[in-house]
């Protein structure tokens, strides 16, 4: 009996080693455990965790209720919303103001009611997938849940109504493409034509309250007011004239919205696969749209022809100068212009205004960043379709809209919006590490 003892113990190790199984703990292809996805291939240098390895806390406190609703609402996705509007103002020709902001709360409101309908919606798939999620796990009561995005949609159309009726009717139709997405057709193949409407119109909205605030036919700035005679007219930090003119028609915007709206198609195409992977030609085809996505914004931005009227210099509307654009009979005094700036009206070959010398730069900066920020996750989940790297590549296509819509508010002549845009980067990555943007 003892020597039978012995053999059976001497024998276990082996029998351990020779498990077939996860008896330690982890999974096992062929035999072998498998190896970890590496953190190092994600769309944020390196720095971004699998979004599946955030695993809440079981308990039930303050800190746990408050860490449910992050999640649920996906907090760092919201830095993504901001630069649609401010993408949309610049498309209109104007600086961002009040109307842009009631754009930008609006958008923030209906996409926090998409969040968290959309979990209401997945419930059922979601326990099976993801029983981690705020909802399977019991953390948020779907009632809660829906309740939540109820609420949410309510308070972004009544933000919009502030803006005036023409944005009133673009967040409408925004809501309800939000609704319909989550309730129905993200599980048709309408799913992510719809995702992309939903983007563009959220663009259009910004361009659209921003032009009705600036055409004074809805709540705008004080500066919409009648100026007096010979008064400067007010120009924004990103040579956009505010008063210059009416703004253009919220259809100029057009074309960034469906730029827009053709990057979030294929994030919403790869995002069909990322519970359980297996796509191959998905990422690569959307690596290769988001590569002519980026070669169209740079070879349509818009630069100064020859023979075109130059901008006045800032020198030329400095505050105390006789010059006035909008009163030609008041000559301007020499010590208070600019001498290297031509006059309005003319043209001088070589000279280009500090500004939009400025602006290519910028566009391609932020262009290479949209690039360097969605690429990479596209290829690794093209090369190894698995489950996490397929949510890193819809993680980094999310972050990715950041300087995409600095690239499309560069070139359309606001690069100071675009560097505000491109300030949420650091904040949406560091938010990223916590709380996953899918």
């Amino acid at each position: 009996m003892r020597r039978l003892l012995l053999s059976a113990l001497g024998a276990l190790p082996a029998a351990l080693r020779a498990a077939p199984a996860g008896l330690n703990g982890r999974a096992v292809r062929g035999g072998r455990p498998a190896a970890a996805p590496d953190d190092g291939l994600s769309g944020t240098g390196g720095t971004a965790p699998a979004p599946d390895r955030h695993r809440p806390s079981p308990g039930r406190g303050r800190g746990d209720t408050v860490r449910a609703w992050t999640e649920l609402f996906r907090v760092s996705a919201l830095f993504s919303v901001p630069g649609d509007a401010l993408a949309g103002a610049a498309a209109v020709g104007r600086s961002p103001g009040r109307g842009t902001a009631l754009a930008i709360g609006a958008s923030l409101c209906l996409y926090e009611a998409g969040m968290a309908l959309n979990d209401w919606a997945d419930r059922e798939e979601d326990a099976v997938d993801r029983p981690h999620r705020p909802i399977p796990s019991g953390r948020i009561s779907p009632s809660a849940a829906l309740g939540a995005a109820g609420a949410l949609t309510a308070a972004g159309l009544a933000l919009a109504a502030r803006a005036g009726r023409p944005a009133l009717a673009v967040a409408t139709g925004l809501a309800a493409t939000v609704w319909a997405y989550d309730l129905h057709l993200k599980h048709t193949k309408a799913g992510p034509a719809a995702m992309a409407a939903a983007r563009s119109l959220d663009l259009l909205l910004g361009a659209t309250a921003t032009a009705t605030s600036y055409a004074g036919t809805g709540p705008g700035p004080r500066a919409t007011r009648p100026m007096r005679l010979g008064a400067v007219p007010p120009t924004g930090p990103d040579n956009v004239a505010r008063a210059a003119g009416p703004a253009r028609s919220p259809l100029a915007a057009l074309p960034a919205a469906l730029v827009l709206g053709a990057h979030t198609y294929g994030v919403t195409a790869v995002s069909r696969h990322e519970a359980q992977g297996g796509s191959t030609a998905v990422p690569l085809a959307v690596l290769a749209t988001t590569t002519a996505l980026a070669a169209a914004v740079l070879a349509t931005h818009q630069r100064q022809r020859p023979g075109e009227p130059a901008r006045p210099g800032p020198a030329a509307t400095a505050p105390g100068s006789s010059y006035r654009p909008d009163h030609p009979h008041h000559p301007a005094a020499p010590s208070m212009l600019d001498l290297g700036a031509p006059l309005p009206g003319t043209y001088r070959p070589g000279h280009r205004p500090t500004a939009p010398a400025l602006t290519p730069l910028l566009l391609t900066a932020f262009t290479g960043a949209y690039l360097r920020t969605a690429g990479p996750p596209l290829l690794h989940a093209a090369l190894n379709p698995s489950p996490p790297l397929t949510q890193r590549a819809v993680g980094g296509g999310i972050r990715a809209m950041i300087p995409l819509q600095a690239a499309l508010a560069a070139r359309a002549g606001a690069p100071g919006s675009g560097l505000a845009v491109m300030a949420l980067v650091p904040l949406a990555r560091s938010l990223a590490r916590k709380v996953s943007p899918t």
